[in-house]
């Protein structure tokens, strides 16, 4: 006796608990629903109406989320009693599967062994719950539960049918990607070809070929791909009837239910009690949510075939590329991944190995003509009631711009397109490149206009030839070499040592050229051979920038009211000698092979050194010998320095453009349209300056330049 009671307060204190497990179900379908909401949003306001996944993807993540979501189907030891009951657990598997039609573009963004790990892991899900709620419709055999069977029964069958899109998708996405990527490369090859070159550009020219490249990245990103794919139209349709269905189960089967459950005695309230009514509306919503992106991409495949201008009979219509079976067609014809000793066991794994795979590709060929058959009567609809509201189907696909149709028009030869895809609306082109123009005009909003001011002090490049004199001896028979950021970063430290407060203005200045110069350095050393010495540059800026100090030592209180600037330069120099002897003194042979590999407070040494005399020789000559002279000099001489880097700009930009990781792709020419908007003003300045002969090469080092100007004696 004690022993029941025991057993049954047990029993009701986990009971208790169950509403707030409830709770974290809703707080886990929530969370889900809001991700595609977010997608959404994005989506329409980047006028992406295809809805590209963003933070709701097939990962780790949204699928942990979606397994506590299905808590309920999962569940065997709860009695579906009441109708909300019923309605949630059938809520739950239509919430998974809108969720499944929401992951099917991501799968574009993900590698092959990626894709095969996701689909693994969904496959699991699905199945799991599928076996869940069959077992329980077989256990449960009360009037109650045949109420709603059609349509418990209904969500699961449209559940496995989503499962089999996403497999198609997962089967259908690498050979997408391959084709793409060769025409993305095809493509290159051709805009390389017609490449600005350094030295002989136009910011028009720059502008063309940065839209081209956006064009090129946008139309071969591989959500779009899926999204304006055939399968779409499939996703489309059976969101749209899983979600009719779940109005269904919860309106015309309600008053039935009620008649049945006025019947029942015992138990009526379930395990979760009041937070059933959470998970409900939760997951309810979600679905309205998750049916947006799906029922758009739907929208969006059919518009781009119905504005295809050239008719193809209805065999074509259905003919199935090769892209759709590349990557089954590519596991039957390879070799076995394994040796086995009998011969004939090998014969009869590899024939069952084979008929497998033609099975599938099978499958594949019909899944797919199904998909497009949906894509087809979708179209001639859609055609249909266009022209009942319009005189003509060009004016609504044109979608108004005709008048600016010519603005882009030459952008559409860049345009990627699988085989056997129509061509791109203007409409969608013309928003693709719209985007572009907008990232421009951000990119403008951001112009260094300091440096713009800065740039305008000198109309040539003589401070690249005069920074570093060959007149000063070496402190050691091996220096490291120059790089563009250290040599502007020590002769905005000696300008602050000089002439403090008119510095300020000039550091603004530097400021904003710093981080671009980093950017071209960064860039176009390919080798890494120059990054020890673009990390010291980083240092001392910081220094520099943040402290007002060179090596430790405050650069305001390094001049002495009263003292020439003379002195000034002199103890900056002497203190950097200092440091550069001490460790010559002190360091081995194998540290002393390569200059590159010196300690970073070395080298910035060697830098301010050297430097300090080449100005010193000059004031020694009777040059600058007044501070204002000599502080307009300094500038001149930064403002060349900086000029001579940044006409490495558009091979940056032309660089950051093209991307083979067509992850990276999108993002890269995101960063090269920024930046040719916020160096718009400075490449108008250099197109119009006379430079040194150099190739592309040898044009991003700033050695390079000093020993081409001191042939042709600039310096």
């Amino acid at each position: 006796m004690d022993y029941d009671y025991t057993i049954t307060y047990a029993q009701k204190s986990l009971d208790s608990t169950m509403p707030w497990i409830g709770m974290y179900i809703a707080a886990a379908s929530a969370v889900c629903t809001l991700a595609m909401a977010a997608d959404a949003f994005i989506g329409f306001r980047s006028n992406k109406y295809w809805l590209p996944c963003k933070y709701f993807s097939l990962n780790a993540f949204s699928l942990t989320l979606l397994a506590v979501a299905m808590k309920l189907p999962i569940d065997l030891t709860n009695v579906d009693v009441t109708y909300r009951d019923k309605y949630a657990r059938i809520g739950s598997v239509v919430l998974m599967s809108t969720a499944m039609s929401n992951f099917m573009t991501s799968l574009g963004s993900m590698e092959n062994n990626e894709i095969v790990v996701n689909m693994a892991a969904l496959g699991i899900l699905v199945i799991t719950i599928a076996a869940n709620v069959i077992i329980h419709l077989a256990q449960m055999q009360s009037s109650v539960t045949r109420v709603l069977l059609p349509e418990v029964v209904m969500s699961v069958v449209i559940m496995f049918s989503f499962l089999s899109t996403l497999c198609c998708v997962s089967l259908m996405a690498p050979g997408a990607k391959r084709y793409i990527g060769l025409k993305y490369d095809e493509m290159h090859e051709s805009v390389s070809n017609r490449q600005v070159e350094w030295g002989r550009f136009s910011v028009d020219e720059v502008e063309n070929m940065v839209k081209a490249y956006w064009v090129m990245a946008q139309t071969s990103r591989s959500q779009f791909v899926l999204a304006r794919s055939a399968i779409s139209c499939i996703s489309g349709l059976l969101c749209l009837f899983i979600a009719l269905l779940l109005v269904e189960a919860r309106f015309a089967n309600r008053l039935l239910f009620h008649w049945y459950i006025q019947n029942i005695k015992g138990r009526s309230e379930s395990d979760y009690g009041w937070s059933v009514g959470w998970i409900l509306n939760t997951q309810s919503i979600g679905v309205a949510m998750g049916t947006i992106a799906p029922l758009l991409r739907w929208f969006v495949a059919s518009w781009l075939k119905i504005s295809e201008t050239e008719r193809r009979s209805f065999r074509d219509e259905l003919e199935v590329e090769k892209y759709w079976t590349w990557r089954l067609v590519e596991w039957r014809d390879r070799s076995l991944p394994f040796q086995l000793p009998n011969r004939l066991c090998k014969k009869l794994f590899r024939d069952a190995r084979r008929s497998f795979l033609n099975f599938c590709i099978r499958g594949q060929i019909l899944f797919v003509s199904a998909a497009k058959l949906v894509l087809f009567l979708s179209a001639r609809l859609g055609s249909a009631v266009f022209l009942r509201f319009c005189k003509t189907k060009g004016s609504v696909l044109a979608g108004g711009h005709k008048s600016k149709e010519g603005e882009h028009a030459d952008f559409r030869q860049y345009v990627l397109l699988l085989e056997g895809e129509p061509q791109l609306p203007y409409k969608i082109l013309h928003n693709i490149c719209n985007e572009a123009d907008k990232l421009i005009q951000i990119g403008e909003k951001r112009q260094p206009e300091n440096l713009i001011q800065l740039f305008k002090k000198s109309s040539n490049f003589c401070g690249v030839g005069r920074f570093d004199s060959s007149h000063v001896p070496s402190l050691h028979s091996q220096e490291p070499p120059n790089c563009w950021s250290l040599p502007v970063v020590t002769l905005t430290a000696i300008s602050l040592a000089l002439t403090y407060d008119k510095a300020i203005q000039l550091l603004k200045c530097v400021s904003e050229g710093f981080p671009i110069v980093k950017l071209i350095e960064e860039t176009l050393d390919r080798t890494r051979e120059l990054e020890n010495m673009r990390n010291v540059a980083d240092v001392v800026w910081d220094e520099v920038e943040n402290n007002k100090k060179w090596d430790g030592e405050d650069l305001k209180s390094m001049r002495v009211r009263g003292t020439a600037c003379k002195e000034t330069l002199q103890n900056l120099s002497n203190r950097a000698g200092k440091t550069v002897t001490d460790f010559l003194a002190q360091a081995n042979d194998i540290l002393m092979q390569n200059p590159l590999n010196w300690p970073r407070r070395v080298i910035a040494a060697i830098s301010m050194y050297r430097i300090s005399q080449t100005i010193l020789l000059g004031i020694g000559d009777g040059e600058h010998q007044d501070d204002d002279e000599l502080f307009e000099s300094i500038s001149i001489t930064i403002s060349d320095i900086l000029a001579a880097c940044l006409t490495n700009l558009v091979q940056v930009i032309r660089l950051k453009c093209h991307r083979n990781d067509i992850r990276e792709r999108e993002d890269s020419v995101r960063r090269a349209v920024i930046l040719l908007g916020e160096s718009k003003e400075i490449l108008k300045i250099l197109q119009l300056r006379v430079l040194p002969s150099l190739d592309v090469e040898k044009a991003a080092k700033i050695d390079e330049w000093r020993a081409s100007m001191a042939l042709d004696h600039i310096v």
